[in-house]
């Protein structure tokens, strides 16, 4: 498994680098760390008295990995799930919050491993996800990634504005289904043709 470093700076990569875009509810974004995140945890990089937009543009890279290594990963106790699941969890934890372990959680009552649905990841819901990563394997990692691609899907359902994020203008994968299918066995991926299926209903 790539470290944790390793895993930040892909998020970081991936999340790409400064937006402000209406239709997002994180608001001002840089390196996929909102201005929410900034001012919950106090970087007033410009040292004026608050935190605004500017201090999102002033946020490094480096500063963004130490903030995803800090408290997407070591605080959200990511270390406590089977390796196999980390990476997908924690790039999921980075761009969904609490929904990211809400998600693993209701995944594993399918494998006959029922935890509370609370967001938090404690022994419980951890030694459940060991449970079942050895029952299923990479099966659990695939289902997990499979339940992420859902959750955008259905978030994209019931929020049009959000739509532009789950399917390109063009009609294919937007950034959040190709951020999913990265965590998914290819043989898993949704075809171009199931794709346009299953969103044809936004118009």
């Amino acid at each position: 498994m790539p470290s944790v470093q390793t895993i930040a700076e892909e998020i970081v990569a991936r999340e790409g680098g400064f937006v402000n875009d209406p239709a997002d509810p994180g608001g001002a974004t840089n390196y996929g760390v909102t201005i929410h995140t900034m001012r919950r945890l106090g970087l007033d990089l410009d040292r004026d008295g608050d935190v605004d937009v500017l201090d999102v543009r002033a946020l490094s890279r480096a500063q963004a990995v130490e903030i995803f290594i800090r408290h997407y990963f070591t605080r959200a106790r990511i270390d406590l799930l089977p390796q196999a699941l980390q990476a997908s969890v924690f790039d999921m934890q980075v761009n969904a919050g609490a929904n990211a372990i809400k998600i693993l959680q209701r995944l594993l009552a399918g494998f006959q491993e029922p935890v509370a649905v609370d967001g938090a990841l404690g022994p419980k819901t951890a030694a459940a996800a060991h449970r079942a990563y050895e029952k299923a394997g990479a099966y659990l990692v695939d289902a997990y990634g499979i339940a992420r691609r859902d959750y955008y899907l259905r978030l994209a359902d019931g929020r049009p504005a959000s739509r532009k994020f789950a399917r390109t203008r063009a009609g294919g994968k937007g950034g959040w289904i190709k951020r999913a299918e990265e965590f998914i066995s290819p043989r898993y991926h949704l075809s171009d043709a199931a794709f346009q299926q299953r969103t044809a209903a936004w118009g």
